[in-house]
């Protein structure tokens, strides 16, 4: 009787004779599959579970959509006022390309393949900073304002910030000392945009004429954002007379002048705080967000910060009848701000803290009483940034020593530095204590200087000249 063969990749197989061991009979036996044979049934098996995994991940790929889906929803309906954004739809799955690469392996090895598909991440809301309000009388004026003037010049005087333990919230104005900026209608310029055409003065190649990286420039946007321009353009030209990084609040007067420049020629319809904002705007990219530079620049004489947000100035009275004068001695020596802030410590100690705090108030007292050796005694009072500062200023200890030898009432570090601010009562006594400092300078600091002795400015940024439309 013959035998037959049963297999489970062959149902029939062709049978021949073999010769039987015992008998010598043949028998009737089926053939055994080939190695070919079996490969084709691996591979067809194969084919058979990978398009089952296929079909699994299209499922899984379609259930992610269908919570994607499900969310977004959800969340529309909870700000159903908010617009409704067009979303980019997702590429389909690529099934024909998934299949010819898996067929790719499942010739090339009888095993299982393995497939990697990555399924799209779930939609996340995007995340935005919050605006800050800095002054809550602030508002954008609605209307297209015409220029009045056709083109204006204005003025912003140096600065004096700090005096001392007043770090960022005290500041004063110095006169004779400071840059100009000219705005005039340009109509080559892109409608409510601003162009810088030419920068002039003290270390003027180091500056860019792109408005959104400088000073007067930023500062010029964001009072043109507030008032609202946008169907005439400005061009700006920069006169900078003071020196880069010299303490003396160089890049607040760029900033200061361009603002008062652009509200001028439309009419002056911003506030002060306004202005003082949009020179804010143009200090938080350069050297920080403080306005103990821009404040004084723009409001003049003695300005305390009283509060950052919202933004609230109170402007200190010095007495009219009394003489101020500083002494201003300037080396050759840039400290940049950024560099200047980043040697400050981060934590102080409680007796600090009341120190500075007394002195602070001190002064504040000094300048509303005219009182100037008593304004300069706490000028010289600080006890957490100028102790910091003063070893990254070659000579500036020996300098203080020098000053106050001659008989200034006090000196300090104007705002980061180098330049060192003197106060007395005196010019003349004023410019002798001036050529003290800059001994000192040369002798222990082996820096050349410059000394000026100025009056407190008791306006601010100002219109110099202008010409009607």
């Amino acid at each position: 009787m013959p035998f037959h063969w049963i297999g489970d990749y062959q149902k029939a197989s062709p049978l021949r004779q073999t010769p039987s061991q015992s008998n010598g009979l043949y028998f009737r036996s089926p053939q055994p599959p080939s190695l070919r044979e079996l490969g084709a049934a691996n591979a067809c098996a194969a084919d058979a579970e990978v398009e089952e995994e296929e079909e699994a991940v299209r499922a899984r790929y379609r259930q992610r959509e269908e919570a994607h889906r499900r969310t977004a929803d959800s969340l529309r309906s909870c700000n159903p006022t908010k617009r409704r954004r067009r979303r980019r739809r997702r590429p389909p799955l690529p099934a024909k390309s998934l299949s010819r690469t898996t067929m790719a392996i499942c010739n090339q090895s009888p095993f299982k393949p393995i497939t990697t598909l990555s399924l799209p991440k779930p939609h996340q809301p995007r995340k935005t900073r919050p605006f800050l309000v800095k002054c809550s009388k602030t508002q954008l004026l609605s209307t297209d304002p015409e220029p009045v003037f056709t083109s204006v010049r204005s003025f912003a005087p140096a600065t004096v910030a700090n005096l001392g333990p007043g770090f960022d919230f005290l500041g004063c104005a110095v006169d004779g000392l400071g840059d100009h900026v000219s705005a005039r209608v340009d109509p080559v310029v892109h409608p409510g945009e601003v162009s810088i055409s030419e920068i002039s003065g003290d270390n003027a190649g180091k500056l860019s004429k792109n408005p959104l990286w400088n000073c007067a420039g930023i500062a010029a946007i964001e009072v043109m954002r507030r008032l609202g321009v946008r169907s005439v353009g400005l061009s700006l030209s920069l006169e900078k007379g003071l020196p880069l990084g010299s303490g003396l609040g160089s890049s607040a007067a760029s900033a200061a002048a361009a603002a008062v420049a652009v509200n001028e020629i439309f009419g002056a319809r911003l506030s002060t705080e306004e202005l003082v904002l949009a020179g804010l705007k143009s200090e938080e990219k350069v050297s920080g967000y403080h306005a103990d530079n821009v404040g004084p620049a723009i409001m003049g004489g003695f300005v305390l910060i009283r509060s950052y947000e919202p933004l609230e100035l109170l402007s200190l009275k010095f007495p009219a009848e009394k003489e101020l004068f500083f002494v201003l001695a300037s080396p050759d020596f840039e400290a940049p701000t950024k560099k200047m802030r980043a040697a400050l410590p981060a934590e102080i100690g409680m007796p600090h803290h009341v120190w500075n705090s007394s002195q602070a108030g001190a002064l504040v007292a000094a300048v509303l009483q005219g009182d100037v050796e008593g304004l300069g005694r706490a000028l010289s009072s600080d006890k957490i940034v100028e102790p910091r500062r003063a070893p990254l200023i070659p000579g500036m200890e020996a300098v203080k020593r020098a000053a106050i030898e001659g008989g200034a009432f006090g000196c300090t570090i104007s705002g980061a530095g180098p330049t060192a601010v003197a106060v007395t009562d005196d010019e003349s006594r004023g410019r002798a204590i001036g050529e003290r400092m800059v001994e000192a300078f040369m002798v222990e600091g082996k820096l050349r200087a410059e000394a000026v002795v100025r009056r407190l400015d008791r306006v601010g940024a100002r219109l110099v000249s202008s010409i009607p439309r």
